[in-house]
């Protein structure tokens, strides 16, 4: 049963006198409890996709289904309850509000779910807060947690509100290599525990290394509707090698300004 379906979904964006098409003639099934990445470099069209199916940014032409609505031709105001109880956003910057404890930012998203009482959501926010190993610091505020831990604590925010969804943009990108393995194994974790649906906007080798199944876009365009593992090797390595090369890189430029000074 696909819980997202894209038909011929195009985005245009004006750029002054000028349109800009975003995403051309998308069509993409995901199936419910999937674990998928979309790859592709930067400007591909990757992130506007995600938005699309996020409900946050409207297509120009074609339809779109969440959870079996069709949510085309809907401003996202319009579909504000949907996007509240269905998906789950995570984002590489964490977007935790500063001025609030770990527990008070999973609890945020529940307080616009009137049927839940203060117990009710307590409750919850306890839950998922140990799901992902953070009962400890439950009253710690961003700023006293690790980068992995505030990652943690947006993952639980997402789960809080018990989407069937959830939505990961480049979510490893400001992690370390050992932190960011870490936060991937408990989103597969929790994939394979609850069933929920997990899609990545990534360029991150380890994602798509993860990933139950792998589409590529470039250009707005869906290039491989679904990667074959021999493509997904490739796209790997390829990647991993690409990332050690540009560590490589930073390392050196690092130790050259170190002699400079």
């Amino acid at each position: 049963m696909s819980i997202v379906r894209l038909e011929h979904v195009f985005k245009d964006y004006s750029l002054g006198e000028q349109k800009v098409q975003a995403l051309m003639d998308i069509t993409l099934n995901i199936e419910d409890g999937a674990f998928l990445a979309i790859a592709g470099p930067s400007g591909s069209g990757k992130s506007t996709l995600l938005n699309l199916i996020g409900c946050i940014d409207t297509p120009s032409s074609g339809k779109i289904f969440i959870n079996g609505q069709d949510v085309s031709g809907q401003t996202p105001d319009d579909l504000s309850d949907l996007r509240a109880r269905t998906i789950g956003f995570i984002f590489q910057t964490f977007n935790l509000l500063p001025v609030l404890s770990a527990e008070e930012n999973v609890e945020y998203p529940l307080l616009q779910f009137k049927e839940l009482s203060g117990t009710e959501r307590r409750n919850r926010v306890a839950k998922y807060l140990s799901i992902v190993g953070l009962s400890k610091f439950t009253n710690h505020r961003p700023n006293q947690l690790s980068g992995g831990q505030r990652q943690r604590v947006a993952i639980a925010r997402a789960l809080a509100t018990q989407s069937k969804i959830v939505l990961a943009d480049e979510p490893t990108a400001n992690l370390d290599h050992k932190t960011g393995e870490g936060i991937l194994q408990l989103m597969k974790d929790i994939n394979g525990n609850f069933k929920t649906t997990f899609i990545f906007s990534t360029h991150d080798w380890r994602v798509m290394a993860m990933a139950n199944r792998l589409v590529r876009i470039e250009d707005g365009q869906l290039a491989t509707q679904d990667v074959t593992e021999e493509e997904k090797l490739a796209m790997v390595i390829e990647r991993r090698n690409t990332s050690g090369n540009v560590l490589s890189q930073r390392a050196d430029q690092s130790g050259t300004d170190g002699i400079q000074m």
